[in-house]
C-alpha cells in the first residue's frame, strides 16, 4: 500500500507587525522549519494588538515612545538590543527611520485578505519590512495598498475594502480571543494545538518542539 501523507502540524502564530520580537520570531520560525524539512506544517497567523491605545490614524513615534517608555531617549538601549538580535538573524531594525507609530488593525486586515490567496506570510513580512527596515508609515493607506499589490492582491479591491469596515469585527474578535486565552505577550506560538511557546525562541528550540508536536500527532518523523 502507498505511504500515507501525514497531516501537517499546525503552527498558530499570534503576533503584531509592530512588535520587534515578532519580526525576529518569524525569521527564527522560518529557520526552525528549515531544520525540519521532513515535517509538513501549516502556519496560521493570528492578530494581536501590541498597542491597542494607538489611534486609528497613528501617532508621532516620539510621542508614542514617551508614552510607553517615559522618553524617546529611554528607548535607546532597548533599540540597540533589538537591532543586534535582528542583525544576527539577517534582519535590519532601523528604529531611527521610524517617524510614525501605526494602529495595526488595517495591517491585520491585509494579512487576513492575503491569506485568501495563500499569501498571509508574504503580506506579514512585507509590512514588517516596511516598518522596521524602511521606516514606512503603516497608517498611510497608500502604503498599505502598495504593500498589498506587492503581494499579489488587487489594489482597487483592497482600497475599497480598507475604506469600509470589512473584517474589522472579525480581526478585533480574534485579537480579543487571544487576550481572553491568557496571551499577554507576543510572539506566541501554538504547535499542533499541544505546545505553547512564548517569545522569539531560538530556531533549535522551536524545531525540537515542532518535532515533538509532529510525533504526538502520529507523523512518521524522527524526534532528536
Amino acid at each position: 500500500m502507498p505511504d500515507t501523507i501525514p497531516e501537517p502540524v499546525t503552527i498558530d502564530v499570534v503576533s503584531d507587525v509592530v512588535c520587534p520580537w515578532c519580526f525576529i520570531g518569524k525569521r527564527r520560525l522560518e529557520k526552525a522549519l528549515a531544520l525540519k524539512p521532513e515535517i509538513p506544517v501549516e502556519v496560521r497567523f493570528h492578530p494581536y494588538f501590541l498597542n491597542p491605545w494607538v489611534p486609528r490614524e497613528g501617532m508621532d513615534r516620539k510621542d508614542y515612545l514617551t508614552t510607553k517608555f517615559g522618553s524617546a531617549d529611554g528607548y535607546g538601549q532597548i533599540a540597540q538590543r533589538v537591532k543586534q538580535a535582528a542583525g544576527a538573524e539577517g534582519l535590519v531594525y532601523a528604529s531611527e527611520k521610524m517617524q510614525r507609530q501605526p494602529n495595526t488593525l488595517d495591517c491585520h486586515r491585509l494579512i487576513r485578505w492575503a491569506g485568501e490567496i495563500g499569501k498571509a506570510a508574504a503580506m506579514k513580512q512585507r509590512l514588517m519590512d516596511l516598518y522596521f527596515t524602511e521606516g514606512a508609515d503603516l497608517s498611510n493607506r497608500d502604503v498599505l495598498i502598495q504593500a498589498a499589490v506587492d503581494c499579489g492582491l488587487d489594489g482597487d479591491e483592497v482600497r475599497s475594502r480598507l475604506a469600509g469596515d470589512h473584517d474589522v469585527a472579525a480581526v478585533e474578535a480574534q485579537a480579543r480571543a487571544a487576550q481572553e486565552a491568557g496571551i499577554n505577550g507576543v510572539p506566541f506560538f501554538i504547535l499542533g494545538g499541544r505546545y505553547a511557546i512564548s517569545g522569539a525562541q531560538e530556531p533549535e528550540h522551536l524545531a525540537e518542539a515542532i518535532a515533538r508536536a509532529a510525533a504526538e500527532a502520529g507523523a512518521p518523523v524522527p524526534v532528536n
